[in-house]
């Protein structure tokens, strides 16, 4: 059940058999010179609304801004200040928990929001630590690829040339669910160098092309198809258990 196509009454109705919602987060960045812009994001929601059609979860919008300062060098990419993020994530789970909702699971498709995430988890438990009271709603965060037998699947698609950033299995994914968008371009070189994330203007220096360690001519939308697959049944799997999980009383 996607909540954006969904009415008050049919949210309303889905609250009185679950309380947990889905949030797709990811980030509107550049990835080499064939990866779409929105991979970060994209990523995320594609998995996200192919889990529904066979489980019964609720997806929320998905939040597509995120942490991408170091890839401001490259035109397109679009990202929040550290606490922007923070303080937009700690409102959208205010608002959710208004309506009731118990359990909110961020599924991420960017390494960099992580720490920016947990963060802002942090000051919504901090809420309610310093007041003396429980914060009534509990919030999980789990990357696509860290689903079970994600990442197993992708190192044997992918043996070498996976890289760190503009992956073939982010790639693939998007091929997958976008096949008429799909890019090719001659790498030179065709594994990319890697090395350390600073600022925009560093990133652009060391990586002229956007790759980071990665073959993007690698990915496949057959493979994608094989990891969304993989990632839907992982994701139906841990909100289940998040979902089953009882706080003491």
């Amino acid at each position: 059940m996607l909540l954006h196509l969904s009415t008050w009454s049919e949210v309303e109705t889905f609250l009185t058999r679950s309380k947990t919602v889905v949030v797709p987060i990811g980030s509107n960045e550049q990835h080499g010179p064939t990866g779409l812009l929105g991979t970060d994001w994209l990523c995320p929601e594609i998995i996200a609304t192919e889990a529904q059609k066979s489980g019964d979860i609720l997806v929320a919008p998905t939040f597509n801004i995120g942490m991408a300062q170091h890839h401001l060098g490259f035109p397109g990419t679009i990202s929040l200040r550290p606490s922007t993020f923070i303080a937009a994530i700690g409102d959208w789970c205010r608002s959710l928990a208004g309506h009731g909702f118990e359990k909110i699971y961020f599924l991420n498709g960017h390494g960099g929001n992580v720490a920016t995430i947990e963060a802002a988890f942090s000051e919504l438990y901090a809420e309610a630590s310093f007041s003396g009271r429980r914060r009534g709603f509990s919030m999980k965060l789990k990357n696509w690829w860290e689903l079970k037998g994600v990442m197993a699947l992708a190192n044997r698609q992918f043996p070498v040339g996976h890289g760190s950033h503009a992956t073939p299995s982010e790639i693939a994914v998007t091929q997958w669910a976008y096949p008429d968008a799909i890019k090719t371009a001659n790498y030179a070189p065709q594994i990319a160098p890697t090395g350390p994330i600073r600022e925009a203007l560093d990133f652009r220096a060391r990586y002229a092309d956007g790759r980071m360690g990665s073959d993007p001519a690698l990915a496949t939308p057959e493979k994608g198809g094989e990891l969304v697959k993989m990632a839907a049944e992982g994701l139906l799997l841990d909100v289940a258990d998040f979902s089953a999980e009882v706080a003491p009383a």
